[in-house]
């Protein structure tokens, strides 16, 4: 006989869970395990692991959705592939294509074209990004955040190199990190602006 254990997670400690819970006991959830205040891109939140534990083969696990287990669709398919290997059924209420019987041979292939997909988005936002970052420098715009290096301290920074002072010196003296001065000495130099 299946038994079916259910899994609910709150973001903040001052969101209530009990929807979550009631819609999970609804859908016939013997026992339901709660997070409060536990991020989805962490895996061993307490109550998640003590619900894995708890899970044997043939039961099935409900969730509201399939945010409430995973982070990002990637490691949603594992743990789906998982739980299947565990002889675990899932079944998200908001998401239906996701009560699946991954032992089977279809249920392994929905699986398959989902890690597909999940795998195309992914690329996808990542080709979209190298363009646009690559659009904006063609335009003369460069991403992130402004660099500590203002002109004038890249300018009494090289200043004090030529005095003698060491990087770590410069930096102290700037309030700033080596790395920034270093970075900024370098680029300084390619540009043709002085030697360090």
């Amino acid at each position: 006989m299946t038994t079916v254990i259910g899994y609910a997670r709150v973001s903040t400690r001052e969101q209530d869970p009990a929807a979550q819970e009631a819609e999970l006991r609804a859908a016939g959830a013997v026992r339901v395990f709660v997070d409060h205040g536990e991020s989805s891109r962490i895996a061993d939140r307490p109550q998640w692991v003590a619900c894995l534990d708890f899970l044997r083969e043939g039961d099935t696990l409900v969730i509201r959705a399939l945010d409430r287990i995973a982070g990002s669709e990637l490691v949603a398919i594992e743990l789906i592939r998982e739980l299947g290997r565990r002889g675990v059924r899932l079944r998200s209420l908001t998401e239906p294509f996701l009560d699946v019987d991954t032992s089977t041979p279809m249920g392994e292939a929905i699986v398959g074209i989902m890690a597909v997909l999940a795998q195309l988005r992914v690329a996808t936002i990542r080709d979209n990004t190298m363009r646009g970052l690559a659009h904006a420098r063609s335009q003369g715009r460069v991403g992130g955040r402004p660099s500590v290096m203002t002109p004038e301290r890249v300018a009494a920074a090289g200043q004090m190199r030529e005095k003698g002072s060491s990087l770590a010196e410069v930096a102290r003296v700037l309030g700033v990190s080596k790395s920034s001065v270093a970075r900024a000495l370098e680029r300084r130099g390619r540009d043709g602006e002085g030697c360090m």
